[in-house]
């Protein structure tokens, strides 16, 4: 097998440092890479990027643009194949080939330029848009929002009282986790999860599309707290903090047409959880944008 035409970037190579499973991911990619260019018989078409847990090349197929991308493969992305493959191009970037085993995709090239490029009310509608193309019957193979929702409340409650977090807003989550987890309605719908500015990019055959999806089978009422934690700078620059959050949530809610009580109590859910891991992680601004986003949404 031939050598990659390309040096994987530096910044890329550092996830390596990180512990002995993403240095041995870091240490596969180029030959998940190097199979997928000869197999697929694709041409090297410009300088690799890199996010948080993938590289993404720029191909040629047949002459055409496309995007050879290879992820993290111990997340929700390893299904991201499962959730392109349903969307077929119906608000998210196409998929035009995968290896799910190597967690390799094949995908259609979009622009560079995503929705930070608008205002945050203007880049809400947008993504409350796309709510409708993208909240389709999910795949049976999909994992289950019910399963992860449990998973992540109970390790909440297991928290120890002392947690830098305010109690009745732990307890109101874990209540309302447990409540929403036994919900009939809370899987069956194919939803993104990770729907936010940046994984929102421009397209010549739509205006936008959806990329970088962690998806379940869940709630469609699930996926809009992303956007409300999202461009956190300009909410703290607001004159009142709450209030903007207050309007990306009401753009969202009422674009989409979603019933309002229920995404409320999904936002308190998914930032009562991601404060946790902020916790572990000695996030405190974090935990901060956390508790102002559920003050926020229940005023």
């Amino acid at each position: 097998m031939s050598p990659l035409p390309f040096d994987l970037p530096a910044a890329f190579l550092a996830h390596a440092e990180r512990d002995e499973k993403w240095a041995a991911w870091v240490d596969s990619v180029p030959g998940r890479v190097a199979h997928a260019l000869e197999a697929w018989d694709l041409v090297v078409d410009g300088v690799p990027t890199h996010g948080p847990t993938a590289l993404a090349v720029p191909v040629t197929t047949e002459g055409r643009p496309a995007v050879l991308t290879t992820g993290w493969p111990f997340d929700e992305s390893r299904q991201e194949w499962l959730a392109l493959r349903q969307w077929d191009g119906r608000g998210a970037v196409r998929l035009l080939r995968a290896d799910p085993a190597a967690n390799v995709l094949l995908l259609e090239r979009l622009h560079g330029t995503d929705l930070l490029s608008l205002g945050a009310l203007e880049a809400c509608e947008v993504v409350a848009g796309l709510y409708g193309q993208l909240h389709v019957p999910a795949p049976a193979r999909l994992d289950r929002l019910s399963d992860a929702v449990t998973r992540w409340t109970d390790d909440l409650a297991a928290l120890p009282r002392s947690l830098p977090f305010p109690r009745r807003m732990v307890e109101q989550a874990i209540h309302l986790g447990r409540a929403l987890a036994g919900d009939a309605d809370t899987d069956g719908t194919l939803v993104h999860t990770d729907l936010r500015d940046e994984n929102v990019l421009a397209a010549d055959r739509a205006p936008w599309l959806a990329i970088g999806s962690r998806p379940l089978s869940g709630d469609a009422h699930y996926e809009p707290a992303p956007m409300l934690s999202n461009r956190w700078d300009e909410v703290l620059a607001a004159r009142d903090p709450r209030s903007a959050v207050r309007r990306r949530f009401h753009t969202l809610v009422d674009v989409a047409g979603l019933d309002e009580q229920r995404a409320r109590d999904w936002v308190v859910v998914r930032e009562a959880h991601r404060a946790m891991w902020a916790i572990e992680d000695s996030e405190a601004g974090r935990v901060t944008a956390a508790v102002t986003i559920i003050k926020a949404v229940q005023d």
